[in-house]
């Protein structure tokens, strides 16, 4: 158990003392019974969860957004693939034009503008997390 609930610690020990005691063919019914507090608990603790998020919102704190939103992922996606789309003419302009020497200057710089864009967003996401609680965005 990861939070250690010692309430959830003494019913799981009772049951399986009393386990013990009555023997193996009562097991299904102390586990049904063991697993109905756990889910009344999980519930109850999931219901505080949820009120403490409303009270959050209710006082003007925007509620957490999920780990995965997926919104830096696209914005990466976004900057590398345009880079890529244009590297083609670049590469061939600074190629044909100042040969390996600028083939060398121009894949520095798109590499250059992707690390800048993923440094600048890290930095982004860093400071929205480091934000208050109770301040929007």
């Amino acid at each position: 158990m990861a939070t250690h609930d010692p309430e959830l610690r003494k019913e799981l020990d009772a049951t399986l003392q009393t386990r013990k005691e009555l023997g193996p063919e009562y097991e299904s019914e102390l586990v049904e019974s063991f697993l109905e507090k756990l889910s009344g608990t999980v519930d109850r603790r999931v219901r505080r969860q949820l009120a403490e998020q409303q009270v959050q919102v209710a006082r003007g704190a925007r509620p957490p957004r999920p780990a995965g939103d997926g919104s830096d992922f696209w914005q990466r996606f976004g900057v590398a693939a345009l880079s890529l789309v244009l590297a083609v003419p670049l590469s061939a302009v600074a190629a044909v034009n100042a040969g390996l020497p600028g083939l060398l200057v121009c894949w520095a710089g798109i590499v250059g503008v992707n690390a800048v864009h993923s440094a600048s967003l890290r930095t982004l996401l860093n400071r929205r997390t480091e934000r208050r609680d109770g301040e929007w965005d």
